[in-house]
């Protein structure tokens, strides 16, 4: 398979998000020059993003929408229920127990803090546990991912400990870029790199029109 780039994926987030609402509203086809205007980008790009998984349209006919949004479903590993616990019960951590979006394709099975005033506390669906439990509830629950919400200066070793009890995806909230094997899948969530970008493309509106090509 040639290499996805990251953009790609992204993109194939979107336009699951758009089949999804297709769908509840009763579309059972739509064209690429449906899905990219309500996605926000061009046809040719909808057609270049799905050509890197196969061929799913049909000339004259468009995509099937709940195929479409099956087979994206699949892509995305959303075919199957991930394990999931949050390391790092603060504000945020507590937010993310709340979320209703994690309830599609995830089952947050624990979370961990190390502060003894939240440690013990029902967060959500979470009793939160101490994080000197990480490993073994790790390995005891069979979890695949990890949502990191520590500070910086804990979040390496943290992500270090989460690798070798057997995690191999990390959601990473920490300003910080991890040092991981190969093999172990980190997605960093940056807030503030998110603000500067939208401050740069405010500013530079040609470069956002540039990419949308």
């Amino acid at each position: 398979m040639a290499k996805i780039p990251d953009a790609t994926i992204t993109r194939l987030v979107r336009y699951l998000r758009v089949l999804e609402r297709m769908e509840r509203d009763g579309d059972v086809h739509t064209s690429s020059e449906e899905l990219a205007r309500l996605a926000g980008v061009t046809a040719f790009q909808v057609r270049k993003d799905l050509a890197y998984f196969g061929s799913y349209g049909t000339r004259g006919v468009g995509y099937t929408v709940p195929v479409l949004r099956r087979e994206l479903r699949q892509i995305l590993g959303l075919g199957r229920r991930w394990r999931l616990i949050l390391v790092g019960m603060g504000r945020l951590g507590q937010a993310l127990a709340d979320y209703p979006g994690l309830a599609d394709g995830y089952e947050l099975v624990a979370g961990f803090d190390v502060d003894p005033s939240v440690v013990g506390r029902r967060v959500g669906p979470l009793e939160v546990r101490p994080l000197n439990e990480l490993e073994s509830v790790v390995q005891s629950e069979h979890v695949d991912v990890a949502l990191l919400t520590v500070p910086e200066a804990q979040a390496q070793a943290v992500a270090e400990r989460l690798v070798r009890a057997g995690v191999r995806g990390l959601l990473n909230f920490a300003p910080v870029v991890l040092k991981l094997p190969d093999g172990v899948a980190v997605e960093n969530i940056d807030f503030m790199a998110g603000l500067s970008r939208l401050g740069f493309f405010m500013l530079n509106p040609r470069w956002r029109e540039e990419m949308m090509r």
